[in-house]
């Protein structure tokens, strides 16, 4: 078997809308696509045998045992591996189910699609469930904990932690999107102008300055008691020789800790000796220059909790420690306590397991014990000095049982410090006295605080402490989303997704929109190319100035990594046509089809999906969406159309010469076509069908007729605001066409509306896509040959794979099938081509350079004009 691709979809796509995380691994079975499982003597038993876990999985029986049974009575290797690759996703600690296999129209390739919960392991498990099918197959042995394991280190380097993971759970399921900006732990939350960004648990609201002060124990020891807040007593000191004076005047019991240290880095607790003092000061100073001494307080360890400066949890914190059992040895029972199955690797499970270290090597030497010890019977042996979870501590939820004045004391904390979200760590006997009364103090203040030890204590209720935050972050009233529009279809997508944003932005709004030849917001090109995959979707959507998206959505896009976006608000579909087809198993309309209708499903339920009602495949669409649906047409007798208003549907039409908004039975007049530049004078049909669907869209969001119409009157035809899209340039003698079409569709557009052009002499400058099949490639050329009287080829890029001299054939022969003795020139030097056409053009001539076969054609006929009348 071979893997020939694997693509990883990070939104809604062909598969599923909702499933927005899926692995697509295209495999070749090879020779096994003539054996099918029943036909591998062993393979049920060595399967089971493997992965004894694959019994839950129901399949297609939908019960237990279910795949097992299906491998018994024979099924396909890419369905074993679809399995095979979801289960060890679940046991490296990824729960995950979804999966679909799939044939292609090529016999014995397969697209293997499962769900995966983190990128790199998902895409680690195509690879290892290929593998471990062929050990199977062959009946060889296979390391599966070997996979598991890296599969878990994958997951711990991919993932958010606990904390972040929290908020963005509580994120989704308030509906609110989010954004991963960096390899760690950035987030935004919301779109645009309404995101707001964190990271771990620093929010975009959190003081710098509460941050540096959180981070300076020593600071914040000082402005905690100078506001009457009970701390330890202690001193700072970053020279040796002042030890003895500070074990002076604080006295023993001590602790040792960094001045900015974290996490329990270099802390020593319960110092009682000289000789350990010094070796606690050498042992923090190598985190820190300055060390704090501070008096050890006996009690407990507690976390309390504050956000948005009110207290919602608080912990019991207990080191990590074993109980001895008079009879096994510290490393037995810390091997016992690892066994727990509470605690995994990571942060996969509620408790971390428990390594050694030499913090752990020191606590024991201080007990005279090694990891060979046998401790007593009952004996608590404490081996981390800090009670922190990623060390294998433990915690204990005490939130009800705060005493009301520690509450007090904890919210005004928060204050004192000016953090929004803060950790305070107490030691006391208990929170339920005041601490004044029982002698408790506060030892710190942590900015960005752990939130797992709430999340998922080991004992008590566990505290949904990300809602808090979101609570914060997005108040009642205040909105995560930006208005999206998201536009697909075979032709005119490009010019449909900028006439929609000259709308928006004629009205006052600052929009963001991308295109097949750049990512614009407002007046300012960003970013150069084609930019209408899901990259560029989220380019915009990342953009904190950004008001309205308006998203030109191709085909290959969503078939390489799926939308950019959950949802959007308006989804266009401008037509389905012969396009692209033989490409990424794509080969019919109805394949195309249910691409384009990824787009409808992303809508939200109370959003509309605009259609093209004079395109079949656009009403297939609409047979199975999930919104409201507005469909336009060049007809208004179309009986989609007087079907859809019968019912109280909305509609756009070309009527009368009027673009004309129709709802139920009423109809609204918004403009007549030779008013609207983008037509030419009425002209062009399918400009008016993309004037039809910017302006049902803009209308179905809420903007006025007579907005729209203004923006209509507005929108002129040009290389700055229609570039590559019937730009004509008018030189003294001639005139030069230049159009990106590149499909039939779009040739037989270019040539309806040049049947209205007077000229001598009718030019074009042609060439194919290597990409497309052959039956295209010949019926463009037929086209132009209709169109033009001379015809020039310039076949100087998009080979894509081919030879340049078979697209040229292919040209020829399509050409010389309509017209046997057509006057063809070939040229494969765009510039050359290019200069060729300026010298011999005859007066009255109109020139026509189509698909964008001239690099830059927009740029180099504009330097002609610009020579010609000496600008």
């Amino acid at each position: 078997m071979k893997i020939l691709g694997i693509q990883v979809l990070r939104g809604p796509n062909i598969w599923s809308i909702n499933r927005k995380k899926l692995i697509q691994m295209r495999l070749d079975l090879e020779e096994m696509e003539q054996s099918p499982t029943n036909l591998i003597d062993g393979f049920r038993e060595r399967i089971e045998k493997l992965i004894p876990s694959l019994h839950s999985h129901r399949c297609s029986k939908a019960e237990p045992g279910g795949f097992l049974a299906r491998v018994e009575e024979g099924t396909w290797m890419g369905h074993v591996i679809e399995h095979i690759a979801l289960e060890i996703q679940t046991l490296a600690g990824m729960d995950t189910g979804f999966g679909r296999t799939r044939q292609t129209k090529t016999e014995g390739i397969y697209n293997v699609v499962f769900s995966y919960i983190e990128e790199k392991a998902g895409a680690y498990a195509a690879e290892a469930s290929v593998r471990i099918a062929e050990a199977l197959i062959n009946n060889q042995e296979y390391d599966l904990e070997g996979d598991i394991q890296r599969m878990r280190e994958l997951r711990e380097m991919e993932r958010l932690g606990p904390s972040t993971g929290s908020i963005v759970d509580e994120a989704i399921s308030r509906d609110i999107p989010w954004i991963r900006l960096n390899k760690s732990s950035l987030v935004q939350l919301g779109y645009g102008k309404n995101q707001v960004r964190f990271r771990a648990t620093m929010t975009e609201k959190t003081n710098s300055i509460a941050v540096d002060i959180a981070g300076n124990k020593d600071e914040t020891k000082r402005l905690l008691q100078d506001s009457a807040i009970p701390v330890a007593k202690g001193v700072t000191i970053s020279d040796i020789a002042d030890l003895p004076d500070a074990i002076k005047k604080v006295g023993y019991p001590l602790v040792f800790k960094p001045l900015d240290g974290n996490h329990g880095r270099g802390a020593s607790i319960n110092v009682k000796t000289d000789e350990a003092a010094a070796a606690a000061f050498e042992y923090a100073k190598q985190y820190s220059r300055k060390i704090i001494i501070e008096k050890f307080i006996t009690g407990y360890d507690f976390r309390v909790l504050v956000i948005d400066h009110k207290m919602v949890a608080a912990a019991l914190r207990v080191p990590a420690h074993v109980t001895g059992n008079g009879q096994q040895t510290v490393q037995e029972l810390i091997n016992k306590e690892n066994e727990d199955p509470r605690r995994g690797y990571g942060h996969e499970n509620v408790l971390t397991e428990i390594t050694v270290d030499r913090d752990t090597l020191d606590l024991l030497e201080k007990k005279q014990y090694t990891l060979d010890s046998v401790p007593p019977n009952g004996e608590i042996v404490y081996l981390k000095s800090t009670a922190n979870l990623s060390t294998g501590g433990t915690s204990i939820d005490v939130t009800d049982l705060v005493h009301p004045q520690n509450v007090f004391i904890s919210e005004r904390i928060s204050r004192v410090i000016g953090l929004d979200i803060c950790g305070i760590d107490i030691m006391a006997e208990n929170l339920t006295q005041p601490l004044p009364e029982n002698g408790g103090v506060v030892l710190e203040v942590n900015a960005a605080p752990g939130f797992r030890m709430h999340l998922a204590p080991s004992e008590g209720l566990p505290r949904n402490v990300a809602a808090p935050v979101i609570d914060m972050l997005y108040p009642p009233g205040k909105s995560a989303r930006i208005p999206i529009i998201a536009v697909t279809g075979t032709n005119g997508k490009t010019t449909t997704t900028r006439l929609i944003a000259h709308i928006v932005k004629s009205n006052g709004t600052r929009v963001g929109f991308t295109t097949s030849d750049g990512i614009y917001v407002q007046n300012t090109k960003l970013m150069k190319g084609d930019t209408t995959g899901p990259v560029s979707a989220e380019f915009i959507l990342r953009d904190p100035t950004v008001e309205f998206a308006v998203l030109e959505t191709a085909r290959g896009g969503i078939l390489r990594a799926g939308l950019g976006f959950n949802k959007c608000d308006i989804g266009i579909v401008t037509n389905i046509q012969e396009d692209h087809l033989g490409i990424s198993d794509i080969n019919t309309l109805d394949d195309l089809t249910k691409v384009k209708a990824v787009i409808i499903g992303a809508v939200k339920r109370t959003g509309w999906g605009v259609l093209n009602a004079d395109n079949k495949y656009c009403i297939k669409i609409a047979n199975n969406a999930d919104c409201n649906i507005a469909y336009f047409s060049m007809d208004e007798k179309n009986p989609v159309i007087i079907e859809h208003c019968k019912k109280g549907g909305m509609a756009a039409v070309y009527e009368n010469g009027y673009i004309t908004i129709k709802k139920g039975d009423w109809k609204i007049r918004v403009e007549k076509v030779t008013h609207i530049p983008l037509t030419f004078g009425g002209s062009v049909d399918f400009m008016i069908q993309n004037v039809l669907a910017a302006t049902l869209a803009t209308f179905l969001w809420g903007y006025k007729i007579e907005d729209i119409r203004m923006s209509l009157e507005t929108f002129i035809p040009s290389a700055a605001q229609t570039p590559g899209r019937m730009n004509t340039f008018k030189f003294k003698e001639f005139k030069v066409l230049v159009d990106f079409a590149h499909n039939p569709d779009g040739f037989n557009g270019i040539k309806n509306y040049l049947q209205s052009i007077e000229a001598t002499e009718h030019i074009g400058v042609i060439s194919a896509t290597g990409d497309r099949r052959d039956s295209d490639i010949l019926e463009t050329a037929r086209i132009a040959a209709q169109m033009f009287d001379k015809i020039i080829i310039c076949q100087e890029k998009y080979l894509r794979g081919r030879k340049q001299q078979d697209l040229i054939d292919l040209l020829l022969q399509g050409i010389q099938e309509v017209k046997p003795d057509m006057e063809i020139i070939i040229n494969n030097n765009g510039d050359d081509c290019l200069k060729y056409l300026m010298a011999t053009a005859k007066s009255g001539s109109y020139i026509t350079i189509l698909s964008d076969t001239i690099d830059n054609a927009i740029g180099k006929v504009s330097e002609y004009l610009d020579k010609e009348f000496g600008v």
